[in-house]
C-alpha cells in the first residue's frame, strides 16, 4: 500500500510537441538534434573544451552564466524526454506481450487481494491504468498485523470503488482467523499483545509506538455515508478489528450508512454490545450474519431483554449469531435462540453468566430445529448438569440437525449448587454414547483431567493481581470519554457470580431480572 498514492494518470499531461505554437521548423529541430546526439560517441574531454571556448568567446560573466544555464536546462530536458520514450515504450511493449484484454485484466485484478493489487498498479501505466476501475475495489481487505493504514488510506479506497463496494474490512488482526472450534482470541491490546513484533522491521515497529498517521481514527468510515452516491447503502459485508478510537457513536453513524448489510463482524471495539444490537436492529433488516467479539471479556453486561426482542422482531433472516466474552443471563440467550427462526450457527465462548439453563427443551422447539453448529467453550458458568442434559436430549433425538458441539473448558464445568466447585465427571456426561449413537456430530469437550481443577479463587486472585500490576497510563481514555477500565468494569472482580445466582452459599435459581426488564415484560 505504500504505493497508493501514486497514480502516473493524475500528472499534467504535457503538451504534444506538434501542438506547440513555439516550435518552428520541425524537420530543421529533428535534424538538428540529431546531429547534437552523434557527439555522444565523441570523448567527453572534447565536449568539455569546446564548451569551455564557447565560454571564452563570450565578453561578458553575465553572459558565460546564461550559456552554463542554457547547457544544463538542455541536457534536463533530453534526460526528461528520453525518460518519457523510454516508458512510452515499454508500456507499448507491455500492450502487445500481455495476452489479455483491459476487461480481461480488469476482471483478474478484481480477484487481487487490496495490497497486492496496489503493487500491481505500480509496474506500469498498463496496469495502472486497468486497477482504477472500480470492480477492482469491490471486496476491499485493509486489515494489517500493524498501523499502516490512516483515514486518508480508507477515503481514497472507498472512493476508488464507489458504488461498487460491497466488501470491507478494516483494522489490526492478529493473525490468521481461528478455527471454529478455537477461542483463539481476536482481539489485541495493549494488555492482550498477541503480535510478536521481534521480526518486523524499524518502521513498523516505530508505527505500533503510536505513528499518527498510521491510525485509524472514529471517523475512518466516514466516507460511508453522505450525500450524492456514497457507496454505503450498497455494502454487504463489514469486518472491523482492534480500532481502539472507535467509539459507540462513530459505529452507529456507520451501522445508518448501511441498510444492506449481510454480514457484519466487530473484534476489539470499545463499543457496548446493547447500543451496537439497537444499531444493527434499527438500520441493518437484511443481516444475515453477526459476530461480535468484546474487548473487555466477561464485563460488558449491559444487554437487556427489549433489545434482544427488538433484534429478534427487526432481524428475522439472521442466520449465524456470535457474541463472544459478554455478560450474558441464559433467559436473554434463550430469547435470541428461539426468536430466530433461521438460526444455525451459535457462538457463545468466553461468556459469563450461561449456565446453560437456556438449553432445556431447546432441541426439540422451532427456533434450534435448525441448528447446526453450537459453540460453548470456556463458559466460565456452563453448569455440569446442564451439559448432561443437553447430551441426553441428543441421545433423545432432538438437535436433529446439529453438526458441531464444543462444550470444552478449560477449567472444567461448573457444579450444580456451587459454580466455585469445578468438576467434571464422566460418568454423568454421556459423551462416549453421543459419540457412539450420533457419529454425524463432532463434539469437542476437552475438560482438565479429573483432580487437576483449580480454586476459582485462586484464578480470580490471579487475575486481580494482574491487573493492579498493570501500570496507570493503560487506564487511558477511549474516544467516546468513557474509562478504558471504568468503575463498573473494574468491580467485576467482587461479582464473582454468573449473574444467575445471588452469590456463593445463596440458593440456586436459573435467573434473576433487572427492574426495567420486570417492567418491560410486566407490559
Amino acid at each position: 500500500m505504500d504505493s497508493l498514492f501514486h497514480n502516473p494518470s493524475s500528472m499534467a499531461k504535457r503538451p504534444c510537441p506538434s501542438q506547440n505554437p513555439r516550435v518552428g521548423n520541425l524537420d530543421q529541430l529533428d535534424h538538428f538534434l540529431e546531429s547534437f546526439l552523434s557527439l555522444s560517441d565523441s570523448p567527453p574531454l572534447s565536449i568539455d573544451l569546446s564548451l569551455e571556448r564557447l565560454l571564452e568567446s563570450v565578453p561578458t560573466d553575465a553572459d558565460q552564466t546564461l550559456l552554463i544555464d542554457r547547457a544544463a536546462n538542455l541536457g534536463s530536458m533530453l534526460l526528461e524526454a528520453s525518460k518519457r520514450s523510454s516508458r512510452k515504450r515499454a508500456s507499448n511493449h507491455n500492450s502487445l506481450a500481455w495476452a489479455l484484454s483491459p476487461d480481461l485484466t480488469v476482471k483478474v485484478f478484481s480477484m487481487l487481494d487490496t495490497q497486492t493489487l496496489c503493487y500491481a498498479a505500480a509496474t506500469c501505466s498498463l496496469f495502472n491504468k486497468c486497477a482504477m476501475d472500480p470492480m477492482c475495489y469491490t471486496n476491499l481487505d485493509l486489515t494489517t498485523l500493524v498501523p499502516k493504514v490512516n483515514n486518508a488510506v480508507v477515503s481514497t479506497m472507498i472512493s476508488r470503488a464507489g458504488n461498487a463496494l460491497r466488501s470491507l474490512k478494516l483494522g489490526i488482526v492478529p493473525g490468521p482467523t481461528a478455527s471454529p472450534g478455537s477461542c483463539q482470541p481476536l482481539v489485541c491490546t495493549i494488555r492482550n499483545p498477541i503480535v510478536d513484533v521481534s521480526n518486523f522491521s524499524w518502521n513498523d515497529k516505530r508505527s505500533r509506538q503510536g505513528k499518527e498517521s498510521s491510525i485509524l481514527t472514529r471517523y475512518c468510515l466516514s466516507s460511508l455515508g453522505g450525500d450524492g452516491g456514497a457507496p454505503g447503502p450498497l455494502l454487504r459485508r463489514l469486518h472491523l478489528y482492534n480500532i481502539e478510537r472507535m467509539d459507540n457513536t462513530s459505529l452507529c453513524s456507520a451501522l445508518s450508512a448501511c441498510p444492506s448489510l449481510l454480514d457484519l463482524e466487530i473484534v476489539g471495539l470499545h463499543v457496548e454490545l446493547r447500543q451496537t444490537l439497537v444499531s444493527v436492529s434499527s438500520n441493518c433488516h437484511l443481516i444475515e450474519r453477526l459476530f461480535f467479539e468484546s474487548s473487555k471479556t466477561g464485563r460488558d453486561d449491559s444487554l437487556k431483554m427489549p433489545t434482544c426482542i427488538d433484534l429478534v422482531n427487526n432481524c428475522p433472516r439472521l442466520n449465524s449469531l456470535s457474541l463472544r466474552g459478554f455478560k450474558l443471563q441464559d433467559c436473554k440467550i434463550r430469547i435470541l435462540i428461539k426468536g430466530f427462526q433461521k438460526l444455525k450457527h451459535v457462538d457463545f465462548s468466553t461468556s459469563y453468566s450461561i449456565t446453560g439453563n437456556f438449553l432445556r427443551n431447546l432441541g426439540s422447539s422451532n427456533g434450534a430445529y435448525l441448528l447446526e453448529v453450537l459453540i460453548l467453550r470456556d463458559c466460565m458458568h456452563l453448569k455440569e448438569m446442564e451439559v448432561a442434559r443437553l447430551l441426553m436430549a441428543i441421545l433423545a433425538g432432538d438437535f436433529k440437525n446439529l453438526s458441531y458441539l464444543d462444550i470444552s473448558n478449560r477449567e472444567g464445568l461448573a457444579s450444580e449448587g456451587d459454580w466455585y466447585n469445578r468438576c467434571c465427571n464422566s460418568s454423568r456426561i454421556p459423551i462416549k454414547q453421543v459419540l457412539e449413537e450420533r457419529p454425524d456430530i463432532f463434539l469437542l469437550a476437552e475438560y482438565p483431567p479429573e483432580g487437576s481443577f483449580i480454586e476459582i479463587d485462586q484464578m480470580f486472585d490471579a487475575e486481580l493481581n494482574s491487573e493492579l500490576s498493570l501500570s496507570p497510563q493503560f487506564s487511558s481514555h477511549t474516544s467516546d470519554g468513557s474509562m478504558f477500565l471504568s468503575t463498573s468494569d473494574s468491580s467485576y472482580n467482587s461479582d464473582q457470580g454468573s449473574g444467575n445466582e445471588d452469590g456463593r452459599d445463596a440458593s440456586f435459581r436459573n435467573y434473576e431480572e433487572s427492574s426495567d426488564e420486570v417492567d418491560f415484560l410486566a407490559l
